[in-house]
C-alpha cells in the first residue's frame, strides 16, 4: 500500500473540507486526476474511498480501465468507480469516450454532443455532460466562448441520452476573475433554463488553485499532481 499517496489524499480532503466550511457550502465533489498514473494508484484509492477519476487520453484510459477490471476483479470499490473524461474530444474519439465514461468535462460543440448521444449504448444510461468555456478567450485553450453558450445549451437540451450538468473552465495562468465571471454564467443559466432541473455542477480549480475556486462557487475541483505527485 503506498502511505504517500493515501496520505495526500487525505491532506487533500481536509483542505476541500475547509474551504467548503468557509465558504458555508454543502458539497464539493473530489475528482482525482490520474492521468500518467498508473492502475494500481487507482485501485488503491477506490480502495480507501475515492469514487471519481479524471483521464485526459483516451487511449491510456482504456487500457488502465481494463488492468483495473482485471486487478480489482473481485471490489466493490472497483466496480463504483465513476469515470470522467476531461480531455479535448477529436470526432473519432467519440464513440470509446461514449461507451467508457460516466462523465464528460470538454463539450464545446454541438457536433461532438450529437455524436456522443448518438453512440452511447442505451443500456448505459445518460452521459452526465459539462460545456467546456474558454473564459479567457485564450487561442491555447479549448472551450467555446460565452457568447456562444446559448446556442450550445439549446442543441444539447435535445439530446436524450445526455444530462447536462453545468460549467467547466482553465483559467489563464496570468490570473483573473475568471472564477467569479464563470458563477456569473453558471447563475444565469440556471436563472434562464429552470426545465434543466439537473444544472447543479461547476467544474472549476485544480492543485494550486482549488480553495479560490471552492470560495467562488466551484462545486468540482480536478486535483491530480497534489494527490499523486509530479507527473511524469
Amino acid at each position: 500500500m503506498n502511505t504517500t499517496l493515501l496520505q495526500r489524499w487525505q491532506q487533500v480532503i481536509e483542505q476541500i473540507d475547509k474551504a467548503r466550511a468557509a465558504s458555508n457550502r454543502d458539497t464539493v465533489t473530489l475528482l482525482a486526476v490520474s492521468k500518467t498514473k498508473p492502475a494500481q494508484m487507482i485501485i488503491e484509492l477506490a480502495e480507501a474511498g475515492q469514487r471519481h477519476f479524471g483521464e485526459n487520453y483516451l487511449q491510456e484510459a482504456a487500457g488502465k480501465m481494463a488492468e483495473i477490471k482485471e486487478l480489482g476483479a473481485s471490489s466493490a470499490a472497483t466496480e463504483a468507480i465513476i469515470w470522467h473524461y476531461i480531455g479535448h474530444i477529436q470526432r473519432n474519439k467519440t464513440r470509446d469516450i461514449a461507451e467508457n465514461f460516466d462523465w464528460v468535462h470538454t463539450i464545446e460543440r454541438d457536433i461532438i454532443a450529437k455524436r456522443l448521444n448518438d453512440q452511447r449504448p442505451d443500456n448505459l444510461g445518460k452521459i452526465n455532460v459539462l460545456v467546456q468555456v474558454n473564459i479567457d478567450n485564450e487561442d491555447s485553450k479549448s472551450g467555446c466562448l460565452p457568447s456562444e453558450l446559448d446556442k450550445l445549451i439549446a442543441g444539447i437540451k435535445g439530446y436524450d441520452k445526455l444530462s447536462l450538468r453545468g460549467l467547466m473552465i482553465i483559467p489563464s495562468k496570468e490570473g483573473t476573475d475568471a472564477f467569479e465571471r464563470t458563477k456569473k454564467l453558471f447563475d444565469e443559466i440556471k436563472q434562464a433554463h429552470p426545465e434543466l432541473t439537473q444544472w447543479d455542477t461547476l467544474s472549476m480549480g485544480m492543485s494550486g488553485d482549488m480553495e479560490q475556486a471552492i470560495a467562488h462557487g466551484s462545486t468540482m475541483v480536478r486535483v491530480g499532481s497534489a494527490i499523486f505527485g509530479a507527473r511524469d
